[in-house]
């Protein structure tokens, strides 16, 4: 167990041999494992199975399975019995009824999940470390897939599961360990384990000093949402408030929806039940465009993909959610381009010799505040940020919380998604917590803490 960002997907990638560790060892049936890699953990029973199965969506189940299994030679022929065979064979050892000559892409995701599993038991894998293998699954599918691994811990293997719901845990863990802040907090039974120990344990964390939260003046509200869908990525009947000059924080897991519900209200997988509210009036945002004129403005999570242009001057980033404002006349205006690089880059505190400097050569932090004043320059009166410091070291994070304080006493509504629970709590004034693709709870600033957001985060869904 950990929240985001505790070091759980690190230390799979250091057991599976993707990541060297600094220091410390990892040992195997009593004997030290040296020169790791992921061949390496391979050949001693290691495997790790994610939450998104790697299978080849246009090959048959047995080919899948085939693949790492089967030796490569020249001329060497197939024999396509025995491998339906051999499929076959691994599927009914943990109890899955699946044809050997489906393609991968027919199937559910449960099934792709157990074809995986079938493939790691043919590699003579020992140890199955699963990386939430529930977050897409129904409950009726969690309980087959509890069953499969029942089964295999009635054959000797060895799992290591890794989960943000608690619920799991107490169903089918032995022991229980609790990383935070990539350090293991501790290890103990599932039978002296509760609930509120746990959350305690995986929170148990001082808010830091670098959240330099002021109060604004909170005005109408600028954006809401009545029952809010997307079919197409998992929203539903999402329901908030925002004010202007409010910061809203969204918190929840891994998988709850939190990015899913920004696309949505930025036009991206435009909604498909609902409402959606600007300043009163509801309106109909179907692409980003739309988004942009009613006032929004959106900071993606991954700003080397989406957020800026690394290729691309620092001016010529800024400007591009504004380009009217740079062609006014047909043609791109350079001084007017340079004119407002310079006037956000100082205003922005980018640090960099030069407006001309491509977005390449800066830090992680000045990148992204490069991707915010993009959006700032549009002049919107509703910012949503998606992890805004995700990736900047601590002075970094510092700024563009001071830059966040500085856009909400300008009466901007700010909606920002965090995976860091003390971001959340040091820089909002509500907190919306998302379970399941839609908001469960709402806590103000004064009732919010790490326990009571986790607890929320995690409770059974009902």
């Amino acid at each position: 167990m950990g929240e985001n960002g505790a070091g759980k997907s690190t230390l799979i990638k250091v057991l599976t041999g993707a990541v060297t560790p600094d220091e410390g060892s990892i040992e195997l049936d009593g004997h030290a494992v040296v020169h790791n890699s992921p061949a390496h953990a391979k050949a001693l029973g290691i495997a790790a199975i994610y939450q998104q199965p790697a299978l080849f969506p246009d090959l048959s189940v047995a080919e899948n399975i085939a693949l790492g299994l089967e030796k490569p030679g020249l001329f060497r022929r197939i024999d396509w019995n025995e491998r339906r065979r051999r499929a076959r064979t691994l599927l009914d050892s943990i109890g899955a009824a699946i044809d050997p000559d489906a393609t991968a892409s027919s199937l559910s995701m449960p099934e792709q999940q157990l074809v995986e599993i079938a493939r790691a038991l043919g590699a003579r894998a020992h140890y199955l470390v699963l990386d939430e293998p529930t977050a897409s699954l129904t409950t009726r599918e969690v309980d087959k897939l509890f069953d499969v691994i029942r089964r295999l811990r009635s054959q000797q293997a060895g799992v290591i599961y890794i989960s943000h719901r608690l619920e799991e845990l107490f169903e089918i863990a032995d022991r229980v360990t609790v990383l935070r802040d990539g350090a293991v907090i501790e290890t103990r039974s599932m039978a002296d384990a509760d609930r509120a120990t746990l959350i305690r344990s995986m929170a148990g964390r001082e808010i830091s000093q670098i959240f330099p939260k002021s109060p604004a003046p909170i005005g109408e509200i600028a954006l809401e949402t009545r029952g809010l869908s997307c079919a197409h990525n998992g929203i539903h009947d999402v329901n908030f408030t925002v004010r202007c000059g409010e910061i809203l924080g969204i918190a929840g897991m891994v998988g709850s929806g939190r990015t899913e519900l920004a696309e949505t209200l930025f036009g991206l997988n435009p909604a498909t039940g609902g409402e959606i509210l600007v300043r009163g009036k509801p309106v109909r945002i179907s692409r980003p465009a739309d988004a942009i004129t009613l006032g929004l403005a959106y900071v993606p999570e991954d700003r080397r993909r989406h957020g800026v242009i690394l290729d691309f001057p620092i001016a010529a980033n800024l400007t591009l959610a504004d380009l009217r404002g740079v062609f006014a006349s047909g043609f791109l205006n350079r001084a007017r381009e340079r004119s407002l690089g310079r006037e956000y880059v100082d205003k922005l505190g980018v640090k960099t010799p030069s407006a001309a400097a491509l977005v390449s050569t800066l830090s992680g932090g000045n990148q992204q505040k490069v991707a915010l004043g993009r959006w700032l320059l549009t002049k919107p009166s509703i910012l949503i940020l998606d992890e805004p410091t995700q990736g900047v070291d601590i002075g970094a994070k510092s700024e563009i919380h001071r830059l966040m304080v500085e856009l909400a006493l300008q009466g901007i509504a700010i909606v920002m998604i965090s995976s860091e629970l003390p971001e959340i709590l040091g820089m909002s004034d509500r907190i919306g917590v998302m379970r399941g693709g839609t908001i469960v709870g709402t806590i103000h600033r004064a009732d919010a803490t790490q326990e009571t957001v986790l607890g929320i985060a995690l409770e059974t869904a009902s």
